[in-house]
């Protein structure tokens, strides 16, 4: 199945769905970064956790960034999502490796570890961005975002996110948000009837292995809740807007005195952009230009 994202409601319209699939998504991201199986999980959670909080917001250019810092080896993940349907990431630490837990399954939480914080930030293309921050409290990314929507956006949601990885890569990526809305949420029954099934769940990519598709899956949760699946299917994809000429601005903004010790020390100079691992070069004569810019902008 195509990387892609689908929206439906239930309960009529008290409850809203969304649900995404990023397995190349992951895939290319553990290629660009090099991940190892437990890195690839925690950021392939964090992505599609990403794209589906994005997912609510109306402006086209509305974005959000999730940032994930514990006290695990992993370090702190930071994910870009944008209601465009791209989204782009980076694990500080994507080497770091670590036993199965006592399932059998990719020990995300030790690896992000329990205490730290999640950093939620919300920019819907003017004015200030909204930024909220919760206290972590296992690591596992879906249980943490689903803690900071219930306290922080005080909205009782279920946010449900894997990653299968495995000798031959990422086979099955994504996940689903369900939220309920104010006027569902009077009907106890109702919720208590969801949030069984929603406990009841082996998880998500094990649903995609068994070849369920989004709307089978909603299917399985709201199909007696009035499930109504929206009609328009948004492709998502891995996406960073960073080029040459950004690189050069920021280079430029080192000042004279450090491009001319670059020029001298190193003949040129190297960047790495954090979210996709492109390579950006910067020849001598590329630098003795930006010293030239600058001179004139003092003239």
């Amino acid at each position: 199945m195509a990387d892609q994202l689908i929206r439906a409601t239930a309960a009529e319209g008290g409850i809203r769905a969304v649900g995404v699939i990023t397995t190349r998504i992951t895939e290319e991201a553990r290629q660009r970064h090099q991940l190892s199986y437990v890195a690839t999980a925690a950021l392939g959670r964090t992505m599609s956790a990403g794209l589906l909080l994005v997912s609510s917001m109306k402006r086209a250019e509305s974005r959000v960034n999730i940032r994930i810092k514990g006290n695990g080896p992993l370090g702190g993940i930071l994910v870009d999502a944008g209601l465009d349907g791209t989204v782009r990431g980076y694990v500080e630490n994507p080497a770091v490796e670590l036993p199965p837990n006592k399932l059998g399954k990719l020990d995300v939480g030790k690896a992000v570890g329990p205490d730290g914080y999640l950093y939620v930030v919300r920019d819907v293309g003017y004015g200030y961005p909204y930024s909220s921050t919760v206290e972590l409290i296992s690591g596992e990314i879906g249980d943490d975002l689903t803690n900071y929507l219930a306290t922080s956006e005080q909205t009782p949601s279920a946010l449900i996110v894997g990653v299968f990885v495995g000798a031959e890569g990422v086979t099955a990526s994504g996940g689903v948000l369900i939220q309920v809305l104010p006027k569902a949420a009077r009907d106890e029954t109702l919720v208590e009837l969801l949030e069984s099934r929603i406990a009841k769940l082996s998880g998500f990519t094990p649903l995609l292995q068994e070849g369920k598709t989004l709307p089978e899956i909603f299917q399985l949760l709201l199909g007696d809740m009035g499930l109504v699946m929206l009609p328009d299917i948004q492709m998502v994809r891995f996406y960073c807007g960073c080029s040459f000429d950004r690189v050069l601005g920021a280079l430029k903004m080192l000042g004279e005195a450090e491009l001319q010790d670059m020029i001298e020390k190193d003949e040129g100079a190297e960047a790495t952009c954090h979210f996709c691992g492109e390579i950006y070069q910067a020849t001598s004569d590329e630098l003795a230009k930006l010293i030239d810019d600058l001179q004139a902008e003092t003239v």
